[in-house]
This record gives structure tokens, sequence and C-alpha cells, in this order.
């Protein structure tokens, strides 16, 4: 039987016609990208990994890319910059997806950006596929074997600009043998005509430790967002997403524990309201003995707002001596929200320890009753319980600085739905 190939869409023949635009559409290994994502398309609910996000239906069209930063667009970057506390001992930025040296900071001993050649990555996922190769360029930080840097480096991904634009940002940070380091990104400046496309591609050599954070607060049309991981034997990685913001939002995390002892927590928080829509995806392979993972998801879903977590832990025949483990946990404050969880396990292995559960309720109305009968309005009582809800995930980052700075993002997203409530309850 013929398969069936369902014609090109409207957004995939612009992209097609952007990246032939594109001045290094002939570079093999951009080339070698796009021809991956070409081969399958923007993904539809047909891709089980895509079952709840329709991207395909949900993109109408591509939108045109993002001109290269002009001096007026550094300027306006640095103006926005000026009102975002720096959350790192050095800063670097990227502008509609392009390194901006101009706004960055010198990075500390141990850590330099990379200027070798661009080497295809064989990422198997159409969209990181696609980041790959419509990229302007690529930012690669690496840091040295055995390099303990002090604090955080952060990457700011800014969106300047007006009107509808699509803007594709390529990460990748490597990490020695025995180095360790905290990388933080956050993404600012997106409105809601804006389509953002990020990978970011770590690699952790052996015995090598880092720390992860990412935040979406901005309000582009899209955010998606893919994170390639590689680990070597007895590296440890710990990364952490929180998500506020985005009409439809996904991140999609692929790591692959390559080498023995290789250790792995991935954690986040998802605050969706009105009617947005995220997606936290993630798919974890043991391929090697004595790996150990954890994932714990959790999501405070309002008004008509859906969230998706699908994650899935594969453990490759040989990989014995596997510990794993995998939670989700949702609340909903509104009858229309939805919360869609999904977690999987595939064991090839006899010699594992491997166990995941989801969670979706409302919050306990007689939690609420106890708050009340002390003496606390209901809309604070409810910010209250949410905030411990929310600050459970929270803490599982390691960096206290990056914790507490994302606490005071939860604590922001609360006060606005306190408010938003309490004018509800006077109208």
């Amino acid at each position: 039987m013929t398969a069936h190939v369902p014609p090109r869409s409207t957004a995939e023949t612009t992209l097609v016609r952007q990246f032939e635009a594109l001045k290094a559409h002939a570079d093999p290994p951009r080339r070698a990208a796009f021809e991956r994502f070409a081969a399958q398309g923007l993904p539809t609910r047909r891709v089980e990994s895509w079952h709840y996000t329709d991207l395909r239906a949900a993109l109408a069209d591509a939108a045109p890319l993002a001109p290269s930063p002009a001096r007026a667009t550094i300027e306006a970057a640095r103006a926005l910059l000026a009102g975002h506390e720096k959350s790192g001992a050095a800063r670097l930025v990227s502008v509609n997806g392009k390194f901006a040296p101009d706004l960055s900071d010198a990075l500390p001993a141990g850590a330099a950006i990379a200027s070798r050649e661009r080497r295809d990555s064989g990422a198997e996922d159409a969209m990181a596929s696609l980041v790959e190769a419509m990229a302007p360029d690529s930012l690669t930080v690496d840091i040295v074997a055995g390099a303990e840097l002090a604090g955080p480096i952060e990457i700011v991904h800014l969106a300047v600009g007006e009107g509808a634009y699509a803007l594709y940002s390529w990460i990748e940070i490597a990490l020695g043998a025995g180095a360790s380091a905290t990388i933080f990104e956050t993404f600012l400046g997106a409105g809601s005509g804006v389509q953002r496309q990020a990978a970011t591609r770590l690699r952790l050599g052996r015995s090598a430790k880092l720390k992860h954070a990412a935040s979406i607060g901005d309000a582009p049309e899209l955010h998606l967002e893919s994170q390639l991981v590689e680990l070597e034997a007895e590296a440890e990685l710990n990364a952490f997403g929180l998500v506020s913001g985005g009409a439809l939002t996904r991140r999609q995390i692929f790591a692959k524990l390559g080498g023995e002892g290789a250790k792995i927590a991935l954690s986040g928080l998802t605050l969706l309201d009105g009617t947005r829509r995220a997606d936290t995806t993630l798919q974890v392979v043991h391929a090697a003995p004595r790996g150990v993972s954890r994932e714990f998801y959790r999501a405070i879903v309002a008004d008509d707002a859906a969230g998706v977590f699908q994650g899935k832990v594969v453990v490759a025949p040989g990989a014995q001596k596997t510990d794993g483990a995998m939670k989700s946990q949702a609340v909903l404050l509104s009858p229309q929200a939805q919360m869609n969880a999904k977690p999987e396990l595939e064991i090839f292995a006899d010699d594992v320890v491997c166990g995941h559960g989801a969670t979706v309720a409302s919050i306990d109305p007689e939690q609420i009753f106890y708050l009340q009968a002390r003496g606390i309005p209901k809309e604070e009582a409810e910010a209250m319980l949410l905030e411990a809800f929310g600050a459970e995930a929270i803490n599982r980052v390691e960096d206290e600085a990056l914790a507490e700075g994302l606490r005071a993002r939860l604590a922001v997203w609360l006060a606005g739905r306190s408010r938003t409530a309490a004018k509800e309850a006077r109208a």
C-alpha cells in the first residue's frame, strides 16, 4: 500500500521558500537539517509525541523572518535589557536569534565562546532540525575540562521588533570532563505576532556537572523550544523550566544518558491562564548501565487554558541497574481548565527500578476553609496554597539564587491572578 503523503501546508510552503532565500541555504549541515524537516513536515496529531498539540493546524502560515539586527534594533535591545535584572555573573545576549557581542559580557575564566565550524547535529526531531537549518548563527559556549565556574552564565534571548515575525536561535553548550557550571536561559520581549523557535544542545563530558534553568514569561504567538542533551559517564544534569507566557508554548527535551552512571534531573512549573496552551514533552533514553533519572513537573491551569505533559523513559537493552522515577501533578482552577498527562515507560532490561505517576485535581476546599477560618480572605488563601504547590517544583533548582528569582516570578503571576479574581468577585 502506498503511504498517503499530505500536500504541503501554507506554512510549510512558506518555510521552503524562506530557506531557499537564505544565503546559507547551500551550507551542507543546514541543507541536511532542512531536508530532515521537509521529509517529516510540521507535526500533526498523528505523530504520537504531538498527539495533544497539532502544530500543522495551529500554524496557519510562517511569519516573515526577522531581519538581521540593525543599530536601531540593538539600541532597542539595550533599553529592554536595562529593565531586566541581571541573573548571573556574566550575560550573553541573542537578538532575534543572532548573537550580540556589544550587549554581552566577557565570560569567566574556564569558559569561552567557540568559533568552530558548525556541524550537523543529526537531530531526528523535525522542529529541532528546522531551527538548526534556519538559525542565523550558532552561539557555542565551551567550558574547559576541570573548570568550576563561580557564578551562573545568563543567556538572554531577546525578541525586538514590531508586528509579526519569526526568529530562530541555536545554542550549544559543551562541558569538558570534570567541569561544572550553571546556565540560565531567559526569553524576553516577544509580542503577540512573534513565532519563536529555539534549540539548545547540551553536551556533558565525563563527570561534568551542569545546572540549567529556563524561563519563558513574555507573550509570543508561538514558543517552541527544544533541548538536545547528551551525557557521558558519571555526568550530572539538573534542569528546570518555568513557563508563564506565550499563547502556544511547547518545551521538548530529548536526553540520552550515554555513559555509565550518568544522572539527570528534569523538573518544571507551568502557569496557565486565559486561553493559553502549554505542552511539555520529554524523552529520556538510558543507553548505559547504572543511570539515574528523575522527572518532576507541576502545572497550575486556570480559565480556559490547557496544559500537556508527556514523558517517556526508555531503558535500552543492557542498561541494567537503571533507576528512574517520573511524576506529573496539576491543579485546575476552573471547570473549563484542561490538563493532559501521559507518562510512559519502555523497558528493555530486566534489572531496573522505574516508576511513574500523574495526578490532576482542584484545590482542596477544606484547606481554603481552614485558612478563611483564621481570617485570611479566599483569594489570598488560594494564592498561598498555589505558591506552596509551585514552590515545591522550584525548590528542585539547585542554585539558590536562580531559585529565588523563579519564586519571585511565580509570586508575580499569582498576584496577577488574585487581582483578576478580586475584580471578578466585585463584578
